[in-house]
This record gives C-alpha cells, structure tokens and sequence, in this order.
C-alpha cells in the first residue's frame, strides 16, 4: 500500500452466515450499499413524504398519544430509526423519537420489571419521565430553520450531542411550526466529500489529527447477554459497541440499531439471546462495519463516505485488534473547528 493510501475500504463480513467466527476485513466495493452519484448532483436535504405526506399543506400530527411498540411498528415499516413527536396540547415540535429512547425504555423496564406487563401501555409523552428515572442526561431538544446557515445547524448538533436536526418551517395557513425534513450528520459529510474540492486539511492521518477516541473503549464478546450490551449504551451514552475474540481481534459491531430488530412487534424475548445470536437476525442487506488505521488520511475516508453510508469505522492495527473508534461526530467537530481559534480576532 502506497503512502496516503487509505485502508479504510476495509470493511468487516459481517453476513449471519460468519457472525460467530473471527472475520477478516476485505476491500470495500465501490459505491456498495450507497448511491451511485455519476455525474448527478446529490440532494442535500430533500422533504421526506413520511414527516410531510402528499397532499397535505400541514404536517400529519406525530403519535404523541400511541403505545411506542406501535410507534416501533411504523419507523420498522417506514425503514426508518428516528421519527418527530408533535406535542398536539401545544402544536409545538416535541422532539425525535430516536433509538435512545427504545434502549431507555428497556432499561426502566429492566431496573423495574413489575411494571413490564403494562409495557404495551406505555405512552411516548412518558418519554422524559423514563429519562429521570433511570438517571439519564436526555438529548436537548433543538432544531434549525431550513434557511439558517448549514454552519449553524452543525453547531447545534455538537452542542447538544444530537446526530440529527430537524428543519422546523411555519405553515403560512394556521402559523404553526411544522417539521419538513431532517438533516442527519452522515448527509452533512456526505455533502462535503461530493462537492467541496479544497481537501489540503484533509490529507493527513488519523494519527496527525489526533482524530478518534482511543481509550476507555466499551467492548464485548459474542456470548455477551445483549441485556449488559444495552446497559452499556445507555450508561455511555454510546450508539455502538465493537465486539472481539479473546485476542482483541475485531469481529463485529452492536449498534444502538440492532436494538429496533430485537425488539419489533413488541416481542421482548429476544432480549435474552447473546450478541452472536442477536446479530444474527439482521437483515441480508446489512451493509457491514468499515474499519481504517491511524495511518489512513481524513481524505480518503472522506472518500469512502462519498461512496458508501458510513456512521463509523473501527480503528484496528495490522493484526485486526481494536485501537479505537471513529465517528461522524469526530470527523464533523475537525471540519467544523479546526483553525477556528486561529481566526478569532485578538483582544
């Protein structure tokens, strides 16, 4: 491998088939699992027919008042992990509905299984209450007007620790605020690397950068219960968890995701299982876990981010042992940042 040369299209097998085995990372194909840009422009932000429906001048009102496994049901359907709550008392934007608050239920229902059998009851306007009773900062409540600066709504996602922001308009008939789309970190990143070509800050390693979190990593194995997995995400605040062999070698991820698959239908029973059998039920088109070195350069990955929907990538050595973790958040704080200091004027 040449130097600058990324191996950050190595990506980790991740089908049911070798989910219990030790895997090796192989080469990432181009454009797999992505879109394939051609010579086309890519949509930065575009309405989603599921937060504004045809037809409609106003936004449909969010199930505030349904059982959240039905709420599960339709993100399932839809093929989506977050969804905005309407506070329908108010007619205000309430929130997102986010896989956190799947694994902060389960884990109420964990420290207090007498209530469980009234699970099925459970309401999403409980959703902050779950938040204080299991001692959880929850996520700050923000979103951006479509017309503020992009720069701002990058600004608010690191502040508040969100992944996503939505867009909150004004319907120009009732005055009241309504979601018309949601910007994702991993959309954000994927705008750079199609359309920005000054990428001399980019070309440069991991390990230059000091870009990454490389200590106090959470881990587990394949016969860890899913259970203390989860207890892990939501103690950390984390979406991911990678998992070894008994020689730090790197064999897979749990994500904060794979907690929607367990859980669909409002069949709990699955909780039980370990992560080698819970990882398992993910679907054939699981994209797999893309992994670099602290010798890739920030370009490259920028690269494979262009190529393929990426929302980390593992950090392993020569031997495919864990060194650390990469996240959207990481790469979006650098490019945000870096040299901000430098250009604040002197007192």
């Amino acid at each position: 491998m040449s130097e600058g040369e990324t191996a950050n299209g190595g990506k980790i097998d991740t089908s049911t088939a070798a989910a219990a085995r030790p895997l090796h990372p192989v080469d990432v194909v181009a454009n797999e699992g992505g879109i394939n840009l051609g010579h086309e422009a890519v949509a930065f932000v575009a309405p989603s027919s599921y937060l504004r429906p045809r037809g409609h001048s106003r936004p449909s009102t969010p199930a505030v008042h349904k059982p959240m496994m039905t709420a599960l049901d339709r993100e399932q359907l839809e093929g989506i992990v977050s969804a905005p709550l309407w506070d329908s008392k108010t007619s205000t934007f309430a929130g997102l509905l986010t896989t956190s608050d799947y694994m902060n239920v389960i884990q109420y229902y964990w420290q207090n299984p007498d209530a469980l059998a009234a699970v099925d009851q459970f309401r999403l306007s409980s959703l902050r209450e779950i938040e204080r009773a299991i001692g959880v900062q929850p996520l700050e409540t923000v979103s951006i007007h479509p017309l503020r600066p992009l720069y701002e709504a990058c600004r608010k996602m690191l502040e508040s620790r969100a992944r996503r922001i939505p867009l909150l308009d004004e319907d120009d008939e009732t005055n009241r605020s309504m979601v018309v789309s949601v910007v994702t970190q991993y959309r954000i990143l994927k705008f750079i690397a199609v359309n920005v070509k000054e990428t001399e800050m980019l070309r440069k390693s991991l390990r230059d950068l000091d870009l990454g979190t490389y200590t106090n990593l959470q881990t587990a194995k394949m016969e860890s219960p899913v259970i203390d997995v989860i207890h892990m995400l939501v103690k950390y605040s984390i979406s991911s968890i990678p998992i070894l062999d008994s020689d730090g070698v790197v064999i897979n991820v749990f994500e904060a995701v794979d907690v929607i698959t367990l859980i669909k239908g409002g069949v709990y029973d699955d909780l039980n299982l370990n992560v080698g059998e819970a990882l398992l039920k993910r679907s054939d088109d699981f994209p797999g876990i893309y992994t670099c070195t602290v010798n890739d350069r920030l370009d490259t990955i920028f690269d494979t981010i262009r190529k393929s929907r990426v929302h980390r990538l593992v950090v392993i050595d020569e031997y495919s042992r864990l060194k650390g973790l990469l996240t959207l958040s990481d790469i979006l704080e650098y490019i945000l940042l870096e040299g901000e200091d430098s250009e604040q004027p002197a007192d």
